[in-house]
């Protein structure tokens, strides 16, 4: 398991220390937004007309005695979005839905089976907008974990954790680029175990890394 960078090494195991970091980085959001918005980083800039249907995921810090793990998913198949693809728990923010903390804990509750009430919410990240019309609010909870997950079949294909000591090395943030609409795109992976970690799942990723790192 990687370990985490030494600038880092006090938030390793300390949600409290994870929620001061993401507050005192809140100045930070509306530069990672522009430069998400200019493509910088990898994020697609194209996208469909009209406002953007609110999304929101958990970026969930798993509580293991070897350090927290982010909690991810590989979504269904047959699902009409980005099938297949590896992303937090998460989806559309609903009318009875207070906040986008309280749709992405219901949507984990749904997909993988993780009760809200194990759930701590440390913050928020930067909105993340995609190609496919969605604005998506990250929400970072630290996890004390069940004795499973519980995946829902309709939606979720696998349930598995990535080691935060492997997302926080930098080294493991890489780039690709391939063709979208006649124009080259370049965007972020994150392999892992045999996973291809990309899209806005990366980009959610990079941009919680960067806030990490982040000093005023």
């Amino acid at each position: 398991m990687s370990a985490p960078p030494e600038d880092l090494a006090a938030v390793w195991r300390d949600p409290e220390e994870l929620r001061r970091r993401l507050d005192h980085a809140a100045p930070l959001h509306r530069r990672l937004e522009l430069t998400l918005h200019r493509g910088d980083d990898g994020h697609e800039i194209l996208r469909p007309p009209g406002l953007p249907r609110e999304a929101a995921v958990l970026v969930g810090l798993v509580e293991r005695r070897n350090g927290p793990f982010l909690l991810l998913t590989t979504r269904a198949a047959h699902l009409r979005h980005h099938a297949g693809q590896v992303s937090f728990p998460g989806g559309r923010v609903e009318s009875s839905d207070p906040d986008a903390a309280a749709a992405a804990l219901r949507e984990a509750e749904e997909e993988v089976g993780l009760p809200p009430a194990n759930v701590r919410v440390l913050g928020e990240l930067p909105p993340y907008d995609t190609v496919t019309g969605f604005r998506i609010q990250p929400v970072v909870g630290w996890i004390r974990p069940p004795a499973a997950w519980i995946p829902d079949p309709l939606e979720v294909a696998d349930v598995f954790e990535m080691p935060l000591g492997f997302v926080l090395n930098l080294a493991n943030h890489r780039r690709e680029r391939r063709m979208r609409d006649g124009r080259m795109r370049e965007y972020w992976t994150l392999p892992f175990d045999g996973r291809h970690v990309w899209g806005a799942t990366a980009g959610i990723i990079v941009n919680f890394v960067r806030l990490l790192h982040w000093r005023p």
